[in-house]
């Protein structure tokens, strides 16, 4: 990369809990993480966030609003994105692989007992403090 990507995730709660999933094939494999990915051009972070969550979900986000801003750099593969982070209600849907060869499987867990190991933007954003609960 000769610049930092910019990407979002959105930390979707339902029922006092956070969706997260598995990723498979290529970066960060065997690391959990929210809903999110890579902004287009002339895409908000926001937009991208709700459009991520959609394709990769196939769940529908109510109160959308945004948390936090993480600087992730994965030095071992030459990587650098700044990743735009949101917290939203889950609105409607049902939960389902949207995108099996991205994601092995979508779980909901407490803010409290996430899964290991997360990805680098999710730990960045669990050691910054923040918690998609206290906003």
């Amino acid at each position: 990369m000769k610049y930092p990507g910019v990407g979002a995730g959105v930390y979707v709660r339902k029922a006092g809990k956070v969706l997260l999933g598995l990723r498979k094939g290529g970066h960060g494999e065997g690391e959990w993480c929210p809903p999110g990915g890579k902004l287009e051009m002339n895409e908000s972070p926001e937009e991208c966030a709700i459009r991520e969550t959609r394709e990769e979900t196939g769940i529908e986000l109510g109160r959308v609003r945004f948390i936090a801003v993480t600087n992730d750099i994965w030095e071992d593969i030459g990587t650098h994105y700044v990743t735009v982070s949101f917290v939203a209600d889950w609105k409607c849907g049902e939960t389902r692989l949207a995108e099996p060869d991205k994601f092995e499987r979508w779980e909901w867990f407490a803010w409290d007992a996430l899964p290991k190991p997360l990805f680098l933007s999710t730990r960045n954003f669990v050691a910054d403090g923040y918690n998609p609960f206290t906003v």
